[in-house]
């Protein structure tokens, strides 16, 4: 039997880059501050610290997300309302923040997301990334249903939305950090 492309590792490995006009220790202090993300995610409207020091490696930050009808509409992936809690995993100001997604138990997720900046002329250059090197519980679930068209028609349409979604999300952060 062949292997699936929900098998395939990495499932997800994505990057987008901006340069931004602001040291990198100021985006650093934006994007470390997690409780505003809602100002730059498409999916986040509302989250909190629930344990830890913020921004310090081992914290962990609760994300009330919403998902719209119309995000890869044809695929089973959840709508509405839901959470999700993540662990700092990396925390070096003016350099990187990262975290991985927990599950509902608390245990690791194959989700890692972050942010790196350096030094550029004029400011900083900005790299968000995402990497799931297996596929998460929830994966599994979204393409437990589709045959294998489906489930390479959906990993296609996901890394657009994904890569879309962290290229709005860097645009969003540099009109902030460079209007403040």
């Amino acid at each position: 039997m062949a292997e699936s492309i929900i098998d395939q590792t990495p499932l997800f490995d994505l990057r987008a880059e901006l340069k931004i006009s602001a040291a990198p220790d100021q985006v650093y202090a934006l994007v470390s501050d997690m409780p505003r993300t809602p100002e730059w995610s498409r999916e986040i409207i509302e989250g909190q610290w629930v344990s830890g020091t913020p921004a310090q490696v081992g914290a962990i930050f609760r994300g009330h997300n919403y998902r719209e009808d119309d995000v890869v509409e044809w695929a089973p992936v959840p709508r509405g309302g839901w959470y999700t809690e993540a662990k700092v995993v990396a925390a070096d100001p003016g350099r990187t923040f990262r975290w991985r997604l927990l599950t509902h138990t608390r245990d690791w997720q194959d989700s890692n997301w972050g942010y790196d900046m350096e030094p550029a002329p004029g400011g900083s250059l900005v790299t968000h990334h995402f990497k799931m090197t297996a596929a998460t519980d929830g994966v599994l679930r979204i393409v437990a249903s589709l045959d294998e068209a489906g489930r390479e028609r959906f990993v296609a349409d996901w890394r657009v939305k994904l890569q879309d979604d962290m290229e709005e999300t860097l645009r969003r952060i540099k009109k902030i950090v460079e209007n403040q």
